[in-house]
């Protein structure tokens, strides 16, 4: 076989570990490359732990960027911690600068600004086409960012889409990666009894996980509307909601659960869950839903079946690129409570069935999702430059 030999990559990552679990996302990124023969340096927050894995270079140049309260604070400390990264990554021979990018703003034009200065060349990888966040994204900085990029990366098919219909250019520029699985970099609780004791929830009940951060394209209102049905039928079954609320009011949905006489059946853990404890939410469930309205690739739904726990999605096309209903997952009509009701009556109704699709699940997201393979299509998309 052919060695090409590669210029070394930087990723420049302020997020790391302040994304929830984005910076297991960044751990494996750098283990697939440094398993294809790739020099890779990380550039990141004081927060993100040193990965330590072979032949990837450690920096926290960005500091403690997200200390502050005031916005303009970590602005100024984004721009310090860009300009000493690049230009350190520079000196030390990196040609190829790789960001990943949830939401395309002033400040990642200017790091590709940087970069074009310093003769560099810019990679993407776009997490979320348009951002989640309640503001707008100007349509002149997105296409500004696109055009200085010399290379694209995306998750699935239907990202790619989204783009080229906004920037019909983009085409030859975007190459598909998957997003990987967090088996290298989880422990996973088998004993459902400890987990449950651990997080004091009751053990002879079934329990339908909804975990992440809680804003309003995760759906969370359509699953709430479902379970009163499910609980006529299931009354046994709990509903555990796990994480943060972002940019988003809960007053809403302690509406539906008072209107509908949830509270016995909900179980509210509205806070950011430790790293530590995710294991324990996931060992505990029986069941783990993605009501979602509107997503691009979800790294919940990697992380449910990583952890090896059947997942319920809505059949939004990022989703079905993954999910096989009844195979290794299962699917309801999106924004359809009646389905997504029906659905869960069916799917815990059948425990044989549930444990079989549990099963495909983790066999699929092992073999598909593996961050060696993952490794491999990004060197070869770097070698396109």
């Amino acid at each position: 076989m052919l060695n090409v030999i590669m210029e070394k990559v930087a990723i420049i990552d302020p997020l790391g570990a302040h994304g929830s679990s984005h910076h297991f996302y960044l751990y494996g990124q750098l283990k697939g490359l440094s398993g294809n023969d790739t020099a890779a340096s990380l550039y990141t927050n004081s927060q993100t732990k040193d990965p330590f894995l072979y032949g990837v270079k450690f920096h926290q140049t960005f500091g403690n960027l997200f200390a502050s309260d005031y916005k303009i604070v970590s602005g100024i400390r984004y721009i310090v911690g860009s300009i000493r990264s690049l230009l350190h990554a520079r000196f030390s021979g990196c040609g190829v600068f790789h960001f990943n990018v949830f939401d395309i703003d002033i400040l990642m034009l200017f790091n590709l600004v940087l970069v074009k200065i310093l003769f560099g060349k810019a990679v993407l990888t776009v997490h979320d086409v348009a951002s989640f966040a309640q503001r707008r994204q100007s349509l002149h900085i997105s296409t500004l960012v696109y055009t200085m990029t010399d290379l694209i990366l995306t998750h699935n098919q239907f990202s790619k889409d989204e783009m080229i219909k906004s920037h019909s250019s983009l085409d030859k520029k975007i190459h598909l990666v998957p997003h990987g699985n967090y088996l290298p970099f989880i422990n996973i609780q088998k004993d459902k009894k400890k987990a449950r004791e651990y997080l004091d929830l009751p053990s002879e009940k079934s329990i339908v996980l909804f975990f992440g951060m809680i804003k309003k394209v995760k759906g969370l209102d359509l699953l709430l509307r479902s379970f009163r049905k499910v609980v006529d039928i299931r009354p046994n079954t709990i509903l555990l909601i796990a994480g943060k609320i972002w940019q988003d009011d809960f007053t809403f949905y302690q509406q539906i659960i008072d209107r509908y006489q949830l509270s016995e059946n909900i179980i509210l853990h509205k806070r950011f869950i430790p790293h530590n404890d995710v294991e324990y939410y996931y060992g505990a469930s029986d069941l783990v839903v993605l009501p979602y309205k509107r997503i691009y690739q979800s790294g919940v739904l990697m992380m449910a079946l990583s952890y090896g726990r059947p997942a319920l999605v809505s059949d939004l096309p990022p989703f079905k690129e993954i999910i096989i209903d009844n195979e290794n997952g299962f699917l309801f009509e999106t924004e359809d409570v009646s389905d997504l009701a029906e659905k869960l009556i069916v799917v815990l109704s059948d425990k044989q069935n549930l444990l079989r699709v549990q099963k495909n699940g983790k066999e699929s997201i092992k073999n598909q999702f593996d961050w060696h393979k993952i490794g491999q299509l990004t060197k070869k998309a770097y070698q396109t430059l």
